[in-house]
């Protein structure tokens, strides 16, 4: 197959994107079929263009010298644009039926979510660091709006801190791609890194700095502390752009990005017991004590699951910051497997605000009884969440231990005591939600009105298929872990 699959991939939602900009006049419902039609195409086409993966790159464009902007596939662009391509149609689903009351710049809204899914899938086939800092910064810009599209104040505050965020992020990745295309044999990725050791040698402190300003620059998307900041003021956006955010589009491409410049530009075997390998272990390991203790503490069911997120992403980090191929399996396992559970979790409070208007924990007290299909769902990603098996949070959890254990760095019994903390964490704000929905206290008056229901099948479908992954994913977790232990490997 040829690598121009590649390109066309990622503009069938981008141009998409600009011809639903035109829909102004058009009917809600021409608007879903057309927005719904362009996904499943360019989803179909990138289930294609895995099964027959094209083994050349394709020359986007050349700057100059080796500067060139690039896509091309390998295995662990398959896994993110496999992850991209079979969430996105079930979130453009659910997003019809959450978006139909609001009638104001509808047609704009799912422009922008049409174009975010042609930019999220030119990160996963970036074949260089370049490309995959452009398309990186373009996500910046087409999600921008999707925070801010509620035009409350609130919303304008928070898009303009995840604004100020990405572009200082963007400052310090900038930095490293200078660094690997004057101590890199080449741009491209490649794994076990592209470094010359030879010119390495002469200042190799200076290249681990921009290691440092790297992690930390493609970090802020995956809201590492202390530069989260922006994640949970950006709960204000509307459900279906928030779940993406924090499942797949935004956060998601942070945490590949760092695994693509640990294990595929710097190296992990450079990397591996240096101080700053150390430093970005701690960073990750605070990250996760602080964001597992401040989800605890919030009471707004969103903002709740936002400190969840942030937790989350930094297991995938502190995988990846073993700096070893069972840490890489680690990191990219639970890359997926919390893709699945945190767009069923927030895809049911979405529907739970949606249905009620009720946002704060306090709130829910026996809605478990009036919407069982939602908290059923959601049980399902809080139990897996928390680590407990069946579910796939217990597989991905357990690989992130082993790593942690059998890793050569002495920060790993520290890393496995924070994940422990944070799974005890996990198990209390979301155990919490599970409770008050199922069992209310008997003192506790509840006043339901007719809305108090489950939603539509365009919300409820999704999110009783996410459950049943969730659930499979830890039954038949097996073709999983064996794929991605041969991206690991480099076998696939």
């Amino acid at each position: 197959m040829s690598a121009v699959v590649l390109l066309i991939a990622v503009l069938i939602p981008f141009v998409g994107g600009f011809v639903l900009f035109g829909g102004k006049e058009w009917s809600y419902r021409k608007l879903q079929i057309v927005s719904e039609t362009l996904v499943i195409v360019t989803s179909l086409l990138v289930g294609l263009i895995i099964l027959q993966r094209p083994e050349e790159e394709l020359l986007f464009f050349q700057l100059t010298g080796n500067l060139r902007v690039v896509l091309k596939l390998d295995g662990l662009g398959c896994v993110f644009a496999g992850l991209v391509a079979f969430l996105w149609p079930l979130a453009n689903l659910y997003a019809f039926e959450y978006m139909s009351h609001d009638e104001k710049r509808r047609h704009t809204f799912f422009g922008f979510y049409t174009m975010t899914y042609g930019v999220t899938l030119g990160i996963a086939f970036s074949g260089n660091i370049l490309t995959m800092y452009f398309f990186y910064e373009m996500l910046t810009l087409v999600t921008v709006y999707l925070v801010m599209h509620p035009m409350h104040k609130k919303a304008i505050r928070a898009s303009r801190m995840y604004l100020y965020y990405s572009l200082g992020g963007a400052a310090f990745a900038f930095l490293s791609i200078i660094c690997l295309t004057i101590f890199g044999d080449t741009s491209n990725f490649v794994l076990g890194g592209v470094l010359d050791m030879q010119k390495v040698s002469v200042h190799p402190n200076w290249v681990l700095i921009m290691f440092l300003l790297a992690f930390c620059g493609f970090g802020v998307k995956a809201a590492i502390f202390p530069f989260h900041g922006w994640l949970p003021r950006a709960s204000v956006a509307p459900t279906p752009v928030t779940a993406l955010l924090h499942a797949v589009a935004v956060v998601k491409s942070g945490a590949f990005a760092i695994i693509r410049i640990i294990y595929y530009s710097y190296g992990a075997d450079f990397l591996r017991g240096t101080w700053a390998q150390y430093v970005v272990t701690v960073m990750a390991m605070i990250s996760i004590l602080y964001a597992s203790t401040m989800a605890v503490k919030e009471i707004h069911i969103k903002r709740r699951l936002a400190y969840s997120t942030i937790s989350n992403l930094s297991y995938i980090l502190l995988g990846a910051t073993m700096m070893t191929p069972l840490g890489m399996i680690g990191a990219v396992c639970h890359l997926v497997v919390h893709a699945f559970m945190k767009i069923c979790g927030f895809f049911c409070v979405g529907a739970v605000m949606h249905q009620t208007g009720k946002n704060y924990v306090s709130e829910i007290e026996g809605l478990g009884r009036k919407m069982p299909w939602v908290f059923g769902c959601f049980t399902v990603a809080a139990i897996s969440l928390a680590g407990i098996p069946p579910f796939g949070g217990f597989i991905s959890k357990w690989n992130l231990g082993t790593a942690a254990l059998l890793s050569e760095s002495p920060l790993g019994y520290a890393a496995m005591a924070v994940l422990l903390y944070s799974a005890f964490m996990t198990a209390i704000y979301m155990g919490t939600i599970v409770l008050r929905a199922w069992f209310p206290r008997k003192e506790q008056i509840l006043s339901f009105d007719e809305n108090d229901r489950d939603p539509g099948w365009k919300m409820k479908l999704p999110i009783v298929i996410f459950a049943c992954i969730i659930f499979l994913l830890g039954i038949f977790a097996k073709p999983l872990l064996n794929m991605i232990q041969n991206v690991a490997y480099g076998v696939f």
